[in-house]
Order: C-alpha cells, then sequence, then structure tokens
C-alpha cells in the first residue's frame, strides 16, 4: 500500500470522523458548523454516512473540520 504522509486522513475511515465529530460537537453543534440536513433532522451515525458518501461537497467540508478540529499538535 501506498504511504501517504502528507494526508491527515489517511487510514481514517468515514464513519470514524463522524463518530469523533459527534462526540465532540453533538449533533446541534455539528448542524450549525456544517450546515446539512443529515446532521440537524433526525441525524444518526448511518444516515450520515449514507449522505456523505453520496454528497462530494458535504463530505469535504466534514472532512475538513474533522482536520482542523483533530491535527492540531
Amino acid at each position: 500500500m501506498e504511504q501517504q504522509p502528507n494526508n491527515p486522513l489517511h487510514g481514517v475511515t468515514l464513519e470514524r470522523v463522524i463518530t469523533e465529530l459527534y462526540d465532540h460537537y453533538g449533533w446541534t453543534e455539528l448542524a450549525r458548523i456544517v450546515r446539512i440536513n443529515c446532521f440537524a433532522n433526525d441525524p444518526t451515525i448511518k444516515s450520515s454516512l449514507h449522505f456523505l458518501r453520496r454528497t462530494p461537497w458535504a463530505r469535504k467540508k466534514v472532512e475538513d473540520l474533522y482536520v482542523e478540529t483533530f491535527s492540531r499538535a
């Protein structure tokens, strides 16, 4: 497998991204920060995964928030 030392999301699953953001912020705050309905209307990890896997622009916003939140050293 090719190494990606400059990719902070290398080896991190989308499920882990959503779970850690939920644990850190909660659904209400996530919906405020990233304005997407999967966080605002009856949110679950499963429904968020379903939406984000099919919506690249929203996935990018969530992944960017994850990197911004957890990659600070």
